[in-house]
């Protein structure tokens, strides 16, 4: 299969930047989406062959995530099943028959750390629902997880210890999530290639710079790991501060 994760950093935006394009020459079994920043039916999205599955936040022109998948789902359900965690659109999770795919847009814990202690809960409460599901099947997580986990994956580490995203509390919550049984494939298949980025900031010509972070993953279940063939990221893809990454695995 060849699935694809890609924060566009609003879904209207993208669509005039040539994210139906994109996903015609990509051909992939499933896209899924975060940061959509709309409501279902605000723009019309012409996939054909695709079924689409939406969670909007309630604020509008917030958050948000979305699923277009090809192979149709057994089952789909919305946000991670804990309280609190319900009104910003964050997570889809769209179950077949080998596994279960959780497409998530993680919390920013924004400037001064200023929202952790509600990123922290969602780390945990996210941590005990995939467990929960991996009991039954594999688990691929994908989506913006809003976290460099080790130097490697930003061009500048010193400058930004302790900022969102790079924070001792976000790396440790995500290593955590390694620890309860889930692979960083691209790590597990590229473990010291540098420069490997998926956002870049749109200010300082980061982008043209490769002054990034990879803040954009593909985990699978440990017992699935060695199904992973190819982790890509997309970096030639523009159309938003993130690039696509395609994970190709047998499944």
């Amino acid at each position: 299969m060849n699935l694809i994760t890609w924060n566009v950093n609003g879904l209207r935006a993208a669509l005039k930047k040539g994210f139906l394009d994109f996903c015609a020459a990509e051909g992939a079994d499933v896209y899924c989406v975060q940061e959509t920043k709309m409501q279902q039916g605000q723009a019309e999205v012409d996939l054909p062959g695709y079924r689409e599955y939406w969670n909007s936040a309630e604020r509008k022109g917030y958050s948000g995530t979305a699923v277009f998948a090809r192979p149709e789902p057994s089952s789909v359900s919305y946000d991670i099943d804990a309280e609190g965690h319900d009104a910003e659109g964050r997570s889809i999770t769209v179950e077949y028959e080998n596994f279960y795919l959780v497409n998530e847009y993680t919390p920013n814990a924004q400037d001064g750390l200023a929202r952790i202690e509600y990123r922290v809960s969602w780390e945990d409460a996210r941590r005990e629902y995939l467990v929960k599901l991996a009991e039954k099947k594999p688990v691929l997580l994908c989506g913006d997880l809003n976290v460099a986990h080790n130097e490697i994956d930003l061009k500048n580490p010193g400058p930004n210890r302790g900022n969102a995203g790079f924070s001792d509390e976000e790396r440790g919550k995500f290593g955590e999530l390694l620890d309860a049984g889930f692979t960083d494939s691209f790590r597990l298949l590229y473990p010291d290639l540098t420069g490997a980025y998926t956002w870049w900031s749109y200010r300082f010509n980061a982008r043209a710079n490769n002054a990034g972070w990879r803040i954009d993953y593909w985990l699978v279940s440990n017992s699935i790991a060695d199904k992973v063939r190819d982790v890509v990221i997309l970096s030639d893809v523009y159309g938003s501060d993130h690039c696509p990454v395609r994970l190709e695995i047998d499944l």
